[in-house]
């Protein structure tokens, strides 16, 4: 998923690879601060995993308690944000 987000922002912005990254990597790094931790963790590994990773974090975290609830609307959020149209 990594790749694609640098992709898109390289395409539509005219960025050099590199600073298509740069750009991807301070937005994430921005959203991992600013989100609870429960979210940022699913971030983090759907950003970096994939769809799949994002899913057992969520499925992992469900038996975790009290945030289980949040996680899985988090991971249900970026599933519909970064699905493939």
């Amino acid at each position: 998923m990594m790749n694609e987000l640098i992709n898109a922002v390289s395409e539509k912005t005219g960025l050099s690879p590199d600073q298509a990254q740069a750009a991807v990597d301070a937005v994430l790094g921005l959203l991992k601060e600013r989100l609870p931790a429960p979210v940022a963790g699913v971030l983090t590994s759907f950003v970096h995993g994939g769809e799949s990773n994002a899913a057992a974090a969520g499925a992992e975290s469900s038996t975790a308690g009290s945030g289980a609830g949040l996680e899985g609307e988090a991971e249900a959020l970026l599933g519909n944000l970064f699905a493939k149209k």
